[in-house]
């Protein structure tokens, strides 16, 4: 994707076992956390049971849990605070810098809107054999779930 406003990694491209980035246009400008906070606050389907088991079985291999999304909006963030289970590492107008680290892989989820373009990049480096194979059903699934967020995202502003 070429844009002319870089965007954070978790590590070089060269070096990611998981890169997606997904942009589309807003109808008007908003705030990076703005427009997360839309695009989170309507469930997913299935996504409460997808993440049921994710915890379930990541559990077994030491992973803690993550207990899914709340869908609830928040104002301001500041590095250190949470969203969900995503660790703030920055946060700026047009940024948010979401990351999850653990022994088996670190994810960064970098959230921008610049003008009115909406971008979800994520960026995932693994560290070990379940960090890889966690990532067999996930990439997809990631795809999957960015693609609904978006629908959602379009819907939730045409009704607003």
């Amino acid at each position: 994707m070429e844009t002319a406003h870089p965007i954070p990694l978790v590590a070089p491209r060269d070096q990611l076992a998981f890169f997606d980035s997904k942009s589309m246009e807003l109808p008007q400008y908003m705030t990076a956390l703005e427009a997360w906070g839309l695009a989170m606050q309507q469930p997913i389907p299935g996504i409460k049971a997808a993440m049921w088991l994710r915890d379930k079985i990541s559990g077994l291999f030491g992973v803690p849990p993550i207990h899914g999304v709340s869908h609830k909006r928040v104002q301001s963030v500041k590095p250190g605070d949470k969203l969900d289970f995503f660790l703030v590492e920055y946060s700026a107008e047009n940024l948010l810098v979401l990351t999850v680290r653990d022994t088996h892989l670190d994810v960064m989820t970098t959230v921008t809107t610049y003008d009115r373009r909406f971008t979800i990049t994520s960026s995932v480096i693994t560290h070990n054999w379940f960090g890889r194979a966690y990532m067999i059903p996930v990439g997809p699934a990631h795809r999957l779930i960015v693609w609904f967020t978006f629908r959602r995202l379009c819907k939730s502003i045409s009704l607003g």
